[in-house]
């Protein structure tokens, strides 16, 4: 069975993005790049403070190129072994001069499979139709592009 991982399946909504991949990599080595920390900001080119743990909040600022000034910080939701990792973050926030902290978080989750030549992963953000209207378009749109960057950087890592 072929594996692509360029192209993985998008299904959207204004309030949810969703991309489905398969990795080829273990369940065991996919898990491990998404909740630990370390790896998790390999792949993610983020550099943060603390491990992931439920209910616990981490910083790190981005080390992508023109994004180096901001600051991101998840919360994290739930950690279910090798199946579901979810954490909540105010989306594309970026504008240094803009306090978000009092906006609605969107909801990622990470969603793992075993599947023939890999790892089904599937990645849910939603909660975008609660985001303040002025940049709520803007927010869906960056998100969107950047969760396909994104699985490309997994993938590489990974496999």
């Amino acid at each position: 069975m072929a594996v692509n991982t360029d192209t993985p399946t998008d299904t959207k909504s204004t309030d949810r993005i969703e991309k489905r991949v398969v990795l080829r990599a273990p369940r065991t080595r996919v898990w491990r790049a998404l909740t630990n920390a370390a790896e998790f900001g390999t792949w993610f080119r983020v550099k943060l403070e603390s491990a992931f743990a439920e209910g616990k909040p981490v910083r790190g600022r981005l080390v992508i190129p023109g994004y180096e000034h901001v600051t991101l910080e998840l919360l994290i939701e739930r950690i279910d072994p090798e199946r579901y990792f979810s954490y909540r973050w105010h989306p594309y926030a970026v504008d240094p001069a803009v306090d978000y902290s009092a906006e609605p978080t969107t909801l990622v989750e990470f969603h793992l499979e075993d599947t023939e030549g890999g790892t089904a992963l599937t990645i849910v953000e939603s909660g975008f139709d609660r985001i303040p209207l002025t940049r709520r378009a803007e927010a869906f749109r960056m998100n969107d592009n950047g969760w396909t960057g994104q699985i490309k950087q997994l993938a590489k890592y990974v496999e």
